[in-house]
């Protein structure tokens, strides 16, 4: 089921059900309520006459002389006015016996009334009254006995309620008839609203169809009003800026890699060709090519060796087994190591302060080979390397210095991408030996890999400093 559909079906039902939920209270209560009024009506009209009998006034007294005193309730009724609007009174005398006083003689018989009261009254009907149909005609029925010098009399109480079970019938008509009218507004009102909601997500849908490898630049319009669909939007957008920002930096690394492979192929493949055509004859030739190809082959086992380094840790498959280890005794380790293989520099180690870090032996290692090498390659004969390892707050603090050439401002902040060289803005002589561009990006992946933090401080001519923030283990 599409979404679209399932919105509709939805707010359909949930207004259905509202609709039909206000119709049947309503209707429960205007029924009670009509009925509570003719129950209310019937009850003063009880009391007022029943008050009236209590002070005095008699149901029938034949003695009397005249008309006031010979039918004293009569005229209570009509000048105290004890009947409510629309209520009737008939009294008789004993259950049974004539009726000796009526408050409209157009009233149907009581034993018409009895005779069809009936016998499954509505809920909302007290059960202490009766409710009688005749006809169309209903009426709302209670009775009253009362003794008055000697004598039994009933009250007969009515009230018509015909025009409310109209009124109720028709309201019931109109009830249905608009829950069906609010039925069908209610699709069209929730098949629109779905559509006009789901709107952003089917142009999101086609803009992501429409998305190609060769072309990550569309994006999405980003509606104007600040709600979940513009958020969704933002987010699909910044989403494709971090797909086309990988897509390019893929496409770049795959193209420096290839660039890079190809020039040591080259040079072995032509050395290759003349070794074949020269080599047995010419010793020197022999030996200049084999030492030719073995060098471009361990540059190529170097390169590919980082790539693969890199590829692991892209992939989250490079092994790490952290440690707590006391700094100094590693750094004293990788500076002598170095010191041995630096024949025309001068590497010193300063400082070498205690501190316990956790982190992975082999890569910090790997981390500061990277940078000493560097100063190495990028420092002029007999320039001189520093090796600081200084306890600060709560940080060990890991300088690597040289006096070489230094880094351009403009060109520090792009040191740390892969394949990134700048060696003519750095001077290198030819005498320097070329590099990959891989390296800095290692030691920047070994760095966030242990929450340390790199600073770099260089000037073009004056040297280049690495300070790199170690956190304590403690």
């Amino acid at each position: 089921m599409h979404i679209s559909t399932w919105l509709t079906l939805v707010y359909a039902a949930v207004l259905v059900f509202v609709l039909v939920f206000t119709s049947i209270v309503s209707a429960i209560g205007i029924y009670y309520s009509l009925y509570h009024q003719a129950e209310t009506d019937l009850m003063r009209s009880q009391e007022h006459v029943l008050a009236a009998i209590d002070r005095g006034t008699e149901i029938f007294n034949e003695t009397a002389p005249d008309m006031r005193r010979r039918y004293p309730l009569v005229f209570a009724i009509y000048e105290e006015d004890l009947l409510m609007p629309g209520v009737v009174l008939r009294v008789t005398e004993g259950a049974d016996g004539p009726v000796v006083y009526e408050s409209d003689t157009h009233y149907p018989s009581i034993s018409l009334v009895e005779g069809h009261i009936d016998k499954h009254p509505p809920l909302w009907a007290n059960s202490s009254m009766y409710v009688s149909t005749i006809g169309n005609t209903h009426i709302y029925y209670h009775k009253v006995i009362v003794n008055q010098k000697g004598r039994t009399y009933v009250l007969h109480f009515f009230r018509t309620i015909t025009a409310e079970r109209h009124f109720l019938a028709t309201l019931q008509k109109v009830l249905t008839i608009t829950n069906f009218v609010g039925v069908l507004l209610a699709l069209a009102a929730g098949y629109f609203i779905s559509c006009r909601i789901l709107r952003p997500i089917r142009t999101m849908t086609q803009a992501a169809r429409a998305l190609e490898v060769t072309d990550l630049s569309r994006r999405i319009a980003v509606p104007p009003v600040r709600d979940e669909l513009a958020e969704l939007a933002e987010t699909f957008n910044h989403m494709l800026d971090r797909i086309q920002t990988g897509f390019e930096q893929q496409r770049r690394f795959v193209s420096d890699a290839s660039h890079e492979l190809r020039t040591p192929v080259t040079v072995i493949r032509g050395y290759s060709d003349m070794l074949s055509r020269w080599g047995a004859s010419d010793p020197e030739t022999l030996e200049e090519g084999l030492v030719a190809i073995r060098s471009e082959a361990e540059d190529m086992q170097s390169l590919i060796e980082k790539l693969l380094f890199l590829a692991r840790a892209d992939q989250q498959r490079l092994p790490m087994h952290k440690e707590r280890i006391d700094l100094a005794p590693l750094v004293d380790d990788v500076t002598k190591k170095m010191a041995l293989i630096a024949t025309h520099h001068e590497i010193e180690l300063r400082t070498n302060d205690h501190g316990t870090v956790y982190v992975d032996p082999l890569l910090m290692k790997q981390m500061m080979r990277i940078i000493l090498e560097n100063s190495m390659k990028y420092t002029p004969a007999g320039g001189r390397i520093t090796v600081d390892l200084c306890r600060g707050a709560g940080e060990m603090l890991l300088s690597l210095a040289d006096n070489g050439i230094g880094i351009a401002k403009e060109h520090q902040e792009k040191v740390f991408e892969r394949f990134y060289r700048i060696d003519s803005s750095r001077a290198r002589g030819k005498e320097a030996p070329g590099g990959t561009g891989l390296g800095l990006s290692i030691a920047r992946w070994i760095a966030e890999r242990h929450g340390i933090g790199i600073e770099l401080v260089s000037d073009l001519g004056k040297g280049t400093t690495f300070i790199f923030h170690v956190p304590c283990a403690e």
